[in-house]
């Protein structure tokens, strides 16, 4: 009985997962005879079934024939305040379990259009950040040689500097979309030029970033000096601090972001502590007054028509948030990522 109960549960993993043998019909979406895969309904498979994978996608292990792919990276020992970032990239695919595949405002069907999958996570040192930040560029130099677009779950912002340097050898320096409380363009933190603090910093140093296509969004609290984002501006970058949005639309906004970005190759950075910790308290280094979520969501569907080329959506800590709101936020503007790359299919608007 043992072993008839077995061989059953794998064949239920099998034909719900689509990891293994021949994909269920409700898997993938047929569009001009081409397979692409779908998430599978709440009605096919209940929601807290079925493998952990982002919105329950497919897992595979590199970027064969894909468009896009979600990545995760448990990386915090960047981190300067709260840790909790390694469980990230978990409890954002857990919480993903809601989202649904058309977005019912934009009309964004994504998995009409696109092969998208999970493929995991990048295997980092734990121990050694110089040494995680290597793994992560060699990582993301394969992820991106095909055209794949990666959708980064962190993870803390140190993250974001090896992603640049694999997309410049790619795609050479890029616009920035960076959405976040804070600039991160220290030179170093305490000794070391890496962390958490540093990523555009190191950015500006290699060349990664076109300046003049690069915009901060939603930059606050105190201050080490009143003049701390001087070095911003001085590079070329626009800051937009969020006093200057509060109580606004970022509908226009994101108008002039578009006309700045033009139609070069752009990277998205999302730090989930630029909202205000009313919508986000699962983060390492919370501010006060910050965007709601709904801002959030103009930000990154005001990127709708840029050449995108990555994203990433990083400071999950789930520990500071045991009720995973932060999580369920992260994941939903990871598939609002998803619905504004090059390629997606819109049935309206």
């Amino acid at each position: 009985m043992a072993a008839v109960a077995r061989r059953t549960v794998l064949a239920i993993l099998r034909g719900k997962s689509g990891f293994h043998g021949k994909p269920r019909p409700f898997s993938s979406c047929c569009v001009l005879g081409q397979k692409f895969n779908m998430p599978p309904s709440g009605n096919d498979l209940p929601r807290p079934g079925g493998i952990a994978s982002m919105m329950r996608l497919p897992v595979q292990t590199d970027t064969q024939g894909l468009d896009a792919c979600f990545v995760g990276i448990p990386l915090d020992i960047g981190t300067s305040n709260r840790s909790g970032t390694r469980f990230g990239p978990r409890q954002i695919r857990t919480e993903s379990v809601m989202l649904r595949p058309y977005n019912n405002w934009t009309g964004a069907a994504p998995f009409d259009s696109l092969q998208v999958a999970d493929i995991g996570d990048v295997f980092i040192n734990m121990y050694d950040l110089k040494d995680a930040v290597k793994k992560i560029r060699e990582a993301y130099t394969k992820i991106v040689a095909n055209g794949c677009k990666p959708l980064t779950l962190g993870g803390d912002h140190t993250l974001t500097y090896p992603i640049l340097q694999a997309i410049k050898d790619k795609h050479g320096p890029v616009g920035l979309v960076h959405v976040d409380a804070h600039a991160d363009t220290h030179d170093q933190m305490g000794d070391e030029k890496v962390a958490h603090g540093t990523p555009f910093y190191r950015a500006v140093d290699e060349g990664l970033l076109d300046c003049k296509r690069v915009i901060q969004i939603g930059l606050r609290g105190t201050g080490y000096t009143d003049y701390d984002y001087d070095w911003s501006r001085n590079q070329g970058f626009r800051v937009v601090q969020a006093e200057e949005v509060w109580y606004k639309s970022l509908a226009p906004l994101m108008e002039e972001v578009r006309a700045q970005m033009g139609d070069g190759p752009v990277y998205l950075s999302f730090d989930i502590d630029s909202l205000d910790p009313a919508y986000a308290p699962g983060t390492g280094t919370p501010e006060i007054g910050g965007l709601t979520s709904h801002q959030g969501l103009e930000i990154i569907r005001g990127c709708r028509g840029l050449n995108l080329v990555g994203c990433d959506l990083v400071e999950v800590s789930p520990p500071y948030d045991p009720s995973g709101n932060t999580a369920l936020t992260a994941a939903n503007l990871l598939f609002e990522m998803l619905c504004v790359l090059p390629g997606v299919q819109y049935r309206r608007g």
